[in-house]
């Protein structure tokens, strides 16, 4: 197969509001992604789009990509998006490390975020995790100048290993995420989750403006 032949053919028709880029293998141009020059936010591993979408309604001035490895769960995001209306909200059906690692251009993303990813609790399967430096090497490249990194946890352990990959890596600048910080709606997972009187952990980086 010609290598200027796209390799996204789909063993279904597309639906409403998903993005199926042209090629798999390739990484993307930003303006497949955006609409001129407006910024970009990613969430990675979306799940059921509760995030999502309340972000794309209340930021209609950004356009936002959802990634989701599960088919049904794309379905009912692309559901849900298409149902109220928000062109600036699209979903990919890919794995988010690939995604991060290999699919989204440099220097395009204003702000990525990694909300309640799997901590995978036994120390064997630690090196299953998605934070890793390969990850946040490949994250501080996608990111704009100033652009941010915003990861949130239940799991106390996952957060401080978050904390030190991070640490380590060192080319973020840790700021400040309280809950009233700035716009960051609920997931259903997280309310039930504080109902129970339990915490979120949050961790915010930033690229340097100069980087």
């Amino acid at each position: 197969m010609s290598d200027s032949q796209p390799l996204n053919i789909l063993p279904r028709p597309a639906m409403a509001s998903e993005f199926v880029p042209e090629h798999y293998f390739r990484r993307l141009e930003k303006s497949a992604l955006v609409h001129g020059d407006r910024p970009l936010e990613v969430d990675l591993g979306c799940g059921d789009g509760s995030f999502l979408m309340e972000m794309a309604a209340h930021h209609p001035e950004r356009d936002f990509l959802g990634v989701e490895r599960l088919l049904g769960r794309v379905r009912k995001v692309c559901k849900k998006a298409t149902k109220r209306g928000l062109t600036n909200c699209r979903v990919l059906r890919l794995e988010s490390r690939y995604t991060v690692e290999w699919i989204l251009p440099p220097e395009s993303i204003s702000r990525l975020h990694l909300l309640c990813p799997d901590p995978w609790p036994k120390f064997k399967h630690r090196r299953r995790r998605i934070v890793q430096q390969e990850f946040l090497e490949a994250v501080w490249s996608g990111l704009v100048p100033g652009g941010e990194f915003l990861f949130m946890t239940d799991h106390e352990e996952y957060f401080a290993w978050a904390e030190e990959k991070v640490a380590v890596f060192g080319r973020f600048e840790r700021l400040e995420w309280e809950e009233d910080t700035f716009f960051y709606p609920k997931t259903d997972f997280q309310l039930q989750w504080e109902a129970e009187g339990k915490v979120m952990f949050r961790l915010r980086g930033r690229k340097a403006v100069n980087a």
